[in-house]
């Protein structure tokens, strides 16, 4: 494993450690972003199962976006993802930003699931 790896590893562990002291059993949002698209998902760590997901590849996303890579994408799939929680009963989450910096297409998907009903 190269050293970049080693790092991201590292603070992926790190941040992990720190949601599951502050959790206080509410589930996890994860996000996950490639160069092409931006994922996320509402997990219930306690019963290790999905409640939610959402991504830029999603059916109806899909024909209305110009690319799964940007700014737009990720407000899309935030808002989804936020609708999706609340139809499976989730109000609050805990936000888990991966290794990613809380900037650009990661904050983008943060503020549109926080604007449509998530709370963290």
């Amino acid at each position: 494993m190269s050293a970049v790896h080693e790092n991201e590893a590292r603070r992926r562990q790190r941040l992990r450690y720190q949601i599951r002291l502050k959790a206080h059993g509410r589930p996890r949002l994860s996000v996950f972003r490639s160069g092409k698209h931006i994922y996320a998902q509402v997990i219930d760590d306690t019963a290790g199962r999905t409640l939610a997901a959402a991504s830029s590849l999603d059916a109806g996303l899909r024909t209305e976006l110009k690319t799964g890579a940007d700014k737009a994408a990720a407000a899309a799939v935030g808002k989804l993802v936020a609708e999706r929680a609340k139809e499976a009963g989730v109000t609050q989450v805990v936000f888990d930003r991966g290794a990613y910096m809380y900037h650009g297409r990661v904050k983008a998907l943060a503020e549109a699931a926080r604007e449509s009903g998530l709370d963290f």
